[in-house]
């Protein structure tokens, strides 16, 4: 028989799990202290997400837009459309709430494929996830620098937040993951607007559960420490489309299906029962030239009933400078998406200016 080996647990290189590990990360305190937020742009922050806050809470009869990339590729373009955007957002802020989205870490349905800026600052290249923390930082900390604009990005990692929870302004948590219980009290103790999306089977309770365990209080486990959260009275609905069981796209952002909603939320014990529509994925077939009627088309649902007005906050469009997607191997247009295909810039802008008409 041959000897046992003994593992040394305080070596991780050694271990009976089966992956490599390739070098140990900076804990989110130290990436802060090196590259801190400067005092005048924290404040800024703060005015943007007491601004999406009103919104959510009713105090604003604004509406809400998220928009933006499906997935940030490169800083160049990102950068553009966000200043490009943040010339119509002054035009239209009596009338909408605009943020942009930055979103760095991409849910992949079978594991392949770009995982986003996080994993790739190089769409390209390989992983690497130390210089993508660095990237990723930079890029929000510009777009707060250059456009004042404090981005929504996706909570797809929650132990990763800390990195970036100084410099977000809305924050959503996707349809693979409201379901699981790190993502659900982690929102619990953030301090910015949480959107949680229905399930991809489309069923509203999970995703009402989900909002209720965000709106209380936990005692739980987070980056090795046992924290207590406050509870995030912000958290809340968005409705993205779901899939049957063949497998076929179906929405739910018609009448029947708000209604529904509205009358499930009115059981829960929970505030600022607000919902956002996500005007793509499965809502439009990932049909994208589709998203402003889609829009407009709730507007007009808002008119006809109160409940609908009193509920309904928002959009979540996905939009970049390009109409449509490309491979990211083949990615030689600039400002096209590299992921889910997007609303291009001209399209975008006149979305936007007929919104804040009709609103």
């Amino acid at each position: 028989m041959d000897e046992k080996r003994h593992i040394s647990y305080d070596n991780p290189y050694e271990s009976t799990m089966n992956m490599r590990f390739i070098r140990k990360l900076p804990i989110p305190r130290d990436v802060k202290q090196e590259f801190p937020v400067p005092d005048p742009l924290r404040e800024v922050r703060l005015q943007n997400i007491r601004a999406i806050r009103a919104v959510l809470s009713g105090e604003s009869e604004k509406m809400l837009l998220i928009i933006g990339p499906c997935s940030a590729d490169r800083e160049d373009s990102v950068l553009e459309y966000l200043t490009r955007l943040r010339r119509v957002a002054d035009q239209v802020s009596d009338k909408l709430v605009i943020v942009p989205r930055i979103y760095t870490n991409k849910p992949r349905t079978t594991g392949d494929g770009y995982k986003g800026m996080l994993h790739q600052p190089d769409p390209t290249g390989r992983p690497d996830v130390l210089t993508g923390i660095l990237t990723i930082r930079d890029l929000h900390m510009k777009a707060l620098t250059e456009t004042g604009f404090s981005c929504a990005d996706e909570m797809l990692y929650p132990e990763n937040h800390r990195y970036m929870d100084d410099l977000l302004g809305y924050v959503a948590v996707g349809a693979r993951s409201v379901e699981n219980q790190g993502h659900r009290l982690t929102a619990s103790g953030l301090d910015i607007p949480v959107g949680m999306k229905n399930p991809t089977s489309g069923d509203y309770h999970v995703m009402l559960n989900a909002i209720t365990a965000a709106q209380h209080s936990h005692t739980f486990v987070y980056r090795n420490w046992e924290v207590e959260s406050q509870g995030n009275p912000y958290a809340h609905a968005i409705l993205r489309g779901y899939v049957n069981k063949h497998g076929q796209s179906l929405p739910n952002y018609h009448y029947e299906d708000i209604i529904r909603l509205i009358e499930m939320y009115e059981k829960k014990d929970v505030q600022n029962r607000a919902i956002l529509i996500d005007t793509n994925h499965n809502n439009s077939n990932k049909q994208y030239l589709e998203q402003p009627r889609i829009a407009l088309d709730v507007v007009y649902q808002r008119k006809i009933n109160s409940d609908l007005r009193r509920y309904v906050k928002g959009f979540i469009t996905e939009s970049y400078l390009v109409d449509g997607c490309q491979k990211p191997e083949d990615a030689h247009v600039y400002g096209k998406s590299i992921t889910d295909p997007c609303l291009g810039w001209e399209k975008t802008e006149q979305m936007i200016f007929k919104l804040a008409e009709q609103i």
